[in-house]
């Protein structure tokens, strides 16, 4: 494994797919990574680190360390870290940022190997970056597409249940990069009226990668359960990338407003493949307490089975992605610790007005127009649609979240499908 801030690699590897498409898709990975930096800040605010086959393996904040309120002391003496004092970030009871200064040729993967070595392993991580943005293994986006125009004759897709009531007096928190308010009195998306949030700041003449994306999202939950109330978090504003410290607490914040499901179509891989320490936190100081709340949150576009976080913990519920016709999606990330699949493929729902350029290989510079609806494809917005389902048989049988959850899981699992995995379809 090796650590840089440039260019992946270009040296082949085995992931099922031809020369030309890995070579493809890698130009794609890399570009996707590129922009995430910039929008980060730059070198100095984000880094990376490639796997030696080329493929993304983490991304992380550098010259930082997150390490438990019970061990950072240590983490600090044998490194001689500093406690990072009065942030935001420092607000999440439980965890504890340090600053550690390093010279020009040793970064923050550097020193934690020695942390494991001399300490134990999972004593530091690093400040992940959690993205709707790159893919990794599979050299996918998250989405796994950029929008698309919808075509002649833009209907949500899948439509909206024929029970409108479905969802009344359920609450769900879309944690993403914002609310479009237009969107909410634009007739050709009336399905989210009422619907508010963080406003998310858009150039409609050059809109720019992943704008839109917690808007098309929130429209997703809608068809399944028109009646919810819901409200989107302008969590991830920066290209669609958030430090994990970062949104822990922001999740806090979220959960000040008694959600009863919080819908995530972000993640990251970690070092290691180790928990996001952030989370693990954050569910034993906050969620496990906030009896019935469910979060929902997306598998990733990697197309592999490496474990993606927070979707991977036991206590979320973690969502890949279907094609039309059932099968698994070739870029949806799988494994057993995917709870359950839905239509990820060729859905269709609200986008803000405008002019967007593709950024991404084969389509650099590619024009397209969009009046309000969009095309779009990726375990981000096959996550909404379960987070909607659960909405709905929440209000349809007044149960918690958690409850409807179980029960919809059950249901999946009875109609899953060989070489896929518990599956839940749209309502009719």
């Amino acid at each position: 494994m090796t650590s840089s801030q440039s260019d992946a690699p270009d040296e082949a590897s085995v992931h099922g797919m031809d020369e030309a498409s890995e070579k493809l898709r890698k130009e794609i990975l890399r570009e996707q990574v590129r922009y995430l930096i910039e929008a980060m800040g730059g070198p100095d605010a984000a880094a990376v680190v490639w796997t030696e086959d080329g493929w993304l393996d983490y991304l992380y904040r550098p010259g930082v360390l997150l390490a438990r309120d019970e061990h950072w002391t240590e983490v600090a003496e044998l490194l001689g870290a500093q406690r990072v004092e009065g942030e935001r970030i420092q607000r999440q009871r439980g965890l504890t940022v340090l600053q550690v200064a390093l010279d020009s040729e040793t970064t923050v993967p550097d020193v934690l190997e020695r942390v494991d070595r001399e300490l134990g392993v999972g004593k530091a991580t690093p400040d992940h970056i959690l993205f709707v943005t790159p893919g990794g293994g599979g050299g996918y986006a998250c989405p796994a597409t950029e929008p698309e125009e919808p075509g002649s004759d833009p209907a949500p897709h899948p439509a909206i249940t024929s029970d409108l009531g479905a969802g009344t007096e359920v609450f769900v928190s879309v944690v993403d990069t914002g609310w479009w308010p237009p969107a909410a009195t634009d007739p050709v998306s009336p399905w989210l009226a009422g619907v508010d949030g963080d406003p998310e700041t858009i150039d409609t003449s050059n809109i720019h990668p992943y704008a839109g994306h917690g808007t098309f999202i929130a429209g997703i939950v809608r068809t399944q359960a028109p009646a919810a109330r819901i409200r989107v978090e302008g969590f991830l504003p920066l290209g669609g990338a958030v430090y994990e410290s970062e949104i822990v607490v922001q999740l806090g914040e979220a959960l000040a407003h008694g959600p009863d499901i919080i819908s995530l179509s972000a993640g990251c891989p970690t070092r290691g493949e180790v928990p996001l320490l952030s989370f693990e936190v954050f569910w034993e100081q906050r969620l496990r307490h906030q009896k019935g709340t469910v979060l929902v949150a997306a598998a990733g576009n990697d197309g592999h089975r490496k474990p993606f976080w927070p979707a991977a913990f036991p206590w979320s519920v973690s969502v890949g992605a279907i094609d039309a016709d059932g099968s698994r999606a070739d870029y949806s990330n799988f494994g057993s610790w995917v709870d359950v699949y839905a239509l990820g493929t060729g859905v269709v729902n609200a986008y803000p007005t405008g002019t967007f350029f593709c950024h991404e290989p084969p389509n650099v510079g590619e024009k397209r127009e969009f009046t309000g609806i969009a095309r779009w494809s990726g375990t981000s917005f096959s996550t909404p649609l379960v987070s909607g389902l659960i909405a709905a048989r929440m209000s349809q049988h007044g149960i918690s979240a958690r409850k409807a959850a179980d029960q919809l899981l059950v249901e999946a699992a009875a109609a899953g499908r060989r070489g896929v995995g518990p599956i839940l379809y749209p309502a009719n």
